[in-house]
């Protein structure tokens, strides 16, 4: 942005026309775009909001990127990019499939957050719940009126000391019992063995 002059005086009980002019580079996304022109004097200084808008081609586009698991806490860090050329309310759904099955199903929602084309906001989803002892896959679904879907996903092991000790006690426990029925078994074919038989 270019003004026809860097000041201006302005006589009491006038006004001034400063023209200025506004240079849209060739990297400029379609679309509407703000900013502020200021004017200062005296210690006081005016804003006036500007809105422009840039002709072309209107596409909404959406990406998800950068998701991490945090095992220790079950938190899902992602990122929302604005790849496209209009402004967008994104909405996201969460899923999370275990060994066993489904641990984490968050249902499509809207997310407090507007994206301007090109920008990009990070963001955290929390799991009040995680698994003690699982490994997961984490799937995120975003969308935006005109984008397409866009999807993600993350692996994660959860392993807890509590859960890791419980899993380490079934075993030995496991272990000490099929020790014990076969040394029950041996005993049993010792006492019907005939006497004289060769073992």
């Amino acid at each position: 942005m270019s003004f026809a002059a860097p000041a201006v005086t302005v006589p009491a009980r006038t006004r001034a026309d400063v023209p200025f002019a506004v240079t849209v580079t060739a990297d400029t996304p379609p679309g509407e775009h703000r900013g502020t022109v200021r004017a200062a004097a005296a210690g006081r200084e005016v804003r006036v909001d500007l809105r422009l808008r840039v002709s072309g081609p209107r596409l909404a586009a959406l990406t998800v990127e950068d998701v991490h698991v945090d095992a220790a806490t079950g938190a899902v860090r992602y990122t929302l990019v604005n790849r496209g050329t209009t402004v967008l309310a994104p909405r996201l759904a969460v899923r999370a499939e275990g060994l066993l099955g489904t641990v984490l199903d968050v249902p499509d929602r809207a997310l407090p957050l507007t994206l301007r084309p090109g920008e990009r906001a990070t963001r955290t989803e929390p799991w009040p719940d995680p698994p003690a002892l699982d490994s997961v896959t984490v799937r995120l679904t975003a969308t935006a009126p005109g984008a397409a879907p866009a999807t993600a996903r993350a692996e994660a092991a959860f392993a807890s000391g509590p859960a890791l000790s419980g899993t380490a006690g079934l075993l030995l426990a496991a272990a000490g019992g099929a020790g014990w029925a076969a040394r029950r078994r041996s005993a049993s074919r010792a006492q019907r063995a005939p006497a004289g038989a060769t073992p």
